[in-house]
């Protein structure tokens, strides 16, 4: 610390050479040293600038000239790293990376202001051109897509909800469809998802089910069905109006036959139940009775005319019109496959006044013979059958020659294409019982209709000889 303040730097190797004067060497005391440094610090120092110096004090040398530092050269290690010095007065500071500020720290240098707008104009039109590219994308490519996904798997769920309704509802079929659909990814995929399988299976074991346990002790089980396509027969679906609602009489045989040729499109929109019906007569014509030709155990299809009011023809002012009715019929019976359990027809029919002549005549040279055969029939059936109830004729003997009179009687005006059509018939009908109002109140309207499908003998050897 001396040699410093002394100035004895002789014997350091990075003391640079003096090139001051040999009579402007510094005083070599140390006190006047400190004072001169002190007053340099404090600024007395110019004040006494260019005074004569006191007598008998030592002579003040002139400020020596600063001597260059020399930095010593860095040297290369590999692996030394690079240390931060903070706070360094003689590094300018740093700009901040603003925009007009930008500079690539990697080569040390600042960009010039026309390179950095043309940089920041490249960024934005690169962000434009990703945002117009994205939306471009979507609009024209996803989102079409996507629409057309959703479309896809709305018609298969809607065919699920269609087929899995009412008992089927928790079926694990539908589960498993519904999973299948919702994890399409393509509306190919999705549509190639079969349901309408799966949902005709377990309808048919659930109807087949049905069956057995919705039988009556005749072996028999009525079918209820709608004919309106967007309404459901099932029980947990109470929207059937009685208007579409239908019912028929199966045998169980016939009724399992029907089920297993159905799909889940019929399947899912009937119900199996077990009949209730009753027996009820009506008084019908014979064009109403199917033209007389029913006979017992005969199933037949009812309908009924309604009479509808048709719009009145144009007229003049002057006149007036009354609007003028018009009879129709539903496409669609109102009740099917009610059994014929009997037949009456009226006794007017009973009344047998006949008489049949045969005659023949011989002439032979102005000698004539005549032969003649004359049978007579009179009788009143009805009175017959009372004096075979009453005991006054054999019993089996009048059963056997009364035996279907009426039937045959019928059978053969067929067969004549001759009889009365005036006559009357009672006819006993079992129907379900909810539709025992309706051929009360209508009556007078009934149409008896034969299914060819549950045709009697005779007509089906009509129609065998016919078609061949």
């Amino acid at each position: 610390m001396l040699d410093k303040l002394k100035g004895n730097k002789k014997n350091s190797k990075d003391t640079p050479p003096d090139l001051r004067k040999p009579d402007e060497t510094e005083s070599a005391d140390v006190g006047g040293k400190i004072k001169d440094l002190v007053g340099k610090m404090s600024g007395k120092n110019g004040e006494k600038k260019g005074a004569a110096a006191p007598s008998g004090g030592p002579k003040k040398m002139p400020r020596p000239m600063p001597k260059p530092k020399i930095k010593p050269k860095p040297v290369n290690k590999p692996n030394a790293p690079k240390l931060k010095v903070k706070g360094d007065p003689k590094r300018p500071p740093k700009r901040s990376g603003g925009a007009a500020g930008l500079s690539t720290s990697g080569f040390g240098r600042r960009i010039p202001d026309d390179d950095q707008k043309t940089l920041i104009g490249a960024v934005v039109f690169a962000v434009i051109l990703i945002v117009l590219i994205a939306s471009l994308y979507y609009f024209l490519v996803y989102s079409p897509y996507q629409q057309t996904l959703q479309g896809a798997k709305d018609v298969k769920l809607g065919e699920v909800d269609a087929y899995f309704k009412g008992p089927l509802a928790t079926d694990p079929q539908k589960t498993n469809l519904l999973n299948q659909i919702n994890a399409g990814t393509t509306a190919e995929e999705v549509l190639a998802v079969d349901v309408l399988g799966p949902a005709t299976k377990s309808w048919r074991a659930y109807q087949t089910q049905q069956i057995k346990t919705k039988k009556d002790p005749f072996g028999r089980v009525m079918v209820v069905y709608s004919t309106d396509a967007s309404q459901s027969v099932t029980t947990t679906n109470q929207t059937v109006t009685p208007e579409s609602q239908k019912d028929v009489i199966m045998k169980v045989a016939d009724a399992q036959t029907f089920v297993n040729q159905a799909d889940a499109t019929v399947l899912a929109n009937m119900e199996i139940k077990t009949p209730d019906t009753v027996a009820v007569p009506i008084m019908i014509s014979r064009l109403q009775a199917a033209g007389g030709l029913i006979s017992v155990g005969n199933m037949v299809d009812v309908y009924v005319k309604t009479a509808a009011e048709a719009a009145p023809a144009a007229a003049n002012n002057s006149t007036n019109t009354t609007p003028a009715t018009t009879t129709t019929s539903s496409d669609t019976p109102k009740i099917s496959g009610a059994t014929v359990l009997a037949i009456l027809r009226a006794k007017d029919s009973g009344t047998i006044d006949a008489s049949l002549l045969n005659s023949q005549t011989l002439t032979m040279n102005d000698i004539s013979s005549t032969s003649s055969n004359q049978q007579t029939s009179t009788t009143d059936v009805e009175q017959l059958l009372r004096a075979a109830a009453a005991g006054g004729f054999n019993q089996a003997q009048t059963s056997a020659l009364l035996q279907n009179y009426g039937i045959k009687l019928s059978d053969y005006e067929r067969s004549s294409n001759l009889g009365d059509l005036d006559t009357t018939y009672l006819v006993l009908l079992e129907v379900p019982r909810e539709d025992v109002s309706l051929l009360i109140q209508s009556s007078e309207s009934l149409i008896l209709t034969l299914p060819t499908q549950q045709a009697p003998n005779w007509m089906t050897k009509e129609l065998i000889s016919i078609y061949g």
